[in-house]
Formats: C-alpha cells, structure tokens, sequence
C-alpha cells in the first residue's frame, strides 16, 4: 500500500516580520496616543497640597501639575508630533524622529518623578498669602497625579523604542505627498475653437474676420 505524503506550502520568509511590523505599529500608536493624552490630563489635575502660616491662622494651599513643571505638558506635545511625523520620513530621518518620541517619553518620567517632592510652586503661593518672602509651605502632602504622568511618558517612551526597534518595517507616507526633485510636467492650455461665439466676438474686437472670408 503506498503512502502519499503531503508536504506543507513553504512559509513566507517575509510573514513573519510582516507581522511583527503590524503589531509593533498598532501599539506603538495605542501607546503613545493615550501615554499623551494622559500625560496632559495629569500635569491639569491637583498635584500637591499644603498650609501657608497667615494672620488668621493656616491658608490651605494647593498647586497643579502645571504650576509645578512645564516640562510634562510640553513634552507631550512633542511625542505626539513626533508620532505623527515617524510616517512621514524614511530611513536615517525615521529613526532620528523615533529617537526624539523615546526621549520626549523618557523626559516626561524624569520631570514628573522630580515634581513628586517639589515644594517650590506652593512656597511661592506661601509667600505670597502671607506676605513674607521667605515663608515656606507647611504640612506638604501629594497626590497620585505625578506617577500618573510618568505612567504616560512610560507610555510614549515604549512607542519611541518599538519605533527605533521596528520603524523601518512600518509604511510610510505616499510618494505622492513628497518631492522628489523631478520637473512638473507644464500643462498647455487648449487651442482655442474658431466656432465657439465667445471666440468669434473676439476675433471681431480684434478687428478680424473670423468667418475666415
């Protein structure tokens, strides 16, 4: 009895980092879209709360995000572009605007881990309240908002990496969009036809026959 073996189609040497391609862009773009968007969210929320000293006894102080780094909210900013501009650059650009989304990311971390124990912002509100320069804000607490933004610039730090590991897989803008140096084809008008009448009252301002005769 004779025994037929079937032998598998060979597979796609390129499926595979076809693949890894697609599902390194699909999180890449998740993660640095909702890394921004919550990076932003966090630096507008509550991030530090104290009491200011006054004539009437203690003023209740409290300092956003905002109020206690700039860096954050700005660097998001620039993820999110620089997101959005991986596509439109290729090989040695590509991978410089992927380095500046890993950066923009790991900036984030930094400045919102730093801002954990920041007390400048509500300092300045304390001198302010009492009148003396050189107060200070007293019974200092946080809130969880500054790990919530270093969450965020995790996140857009995980896009920048998976852009600089698999950037050269993903598309890139149509050809169409980008000058390539070569010449516009010029577009020359059409002859004019002799028989349409907007043409013959011309000729006749011209003082021309344009029946031809």
């Amino acid at each position: 009895m004779d025994y037929v073996t079937v032998v598998p189609p060979p597979r796609s040497e390129a499926a595979g980092p076809a693949r890894a391609g697609r599902l390194s862009l699909a999180v890449a773009l998740l993660s640095g879209a909702l890394g921004a968007a919550v990076a932003l969210l966090a630096t507008r929320q509550q991030w530090s709360e104290g009491t200011a000293t006054v004539a009437g006894g203690d003023f209740p102080l409290t300092a956003k995000g905002s109020d206690v780094t700039g860096v954050p909210a700005a660097l998001a900013i620039v993820g999110l572009a620089a997101l959005v501009a991986v596509f439109a650059v290729r090989k040695a650009g590509r991978f410089a605007v992927a380095a500046l989304l890993a950066l923009s990311g790991a900036g984030i971390v930094a400045a919102a881990l730093l801002g954990v124990n920041d007390a400048s912002a509500l300092d300045e509100q304390a001198a302010k309240a009492s009148g003396d320069a050189s107060a200070t804000v007293a019974a200092l607490s946080h809130t969880a908002w500054p790990y919530v933004a270093a969450a965020g610039g995790a996140l857009i730090l995980l896009a920048g990496l998976l852009a600089l590991r698999y950037g050269r897989l993903w598309p890139a803008m149509s050809g169409r969009y980008e000058r390539n140096g070569a010449p516009r084809p010029v577009r020359r008008p059409k002859a004019a036809d002799p028989d349409r009448p907007e043409e013959m009252w011309k000729a006749l301002d011209r003082g021309e026959d344009p029946t031809g005769a």
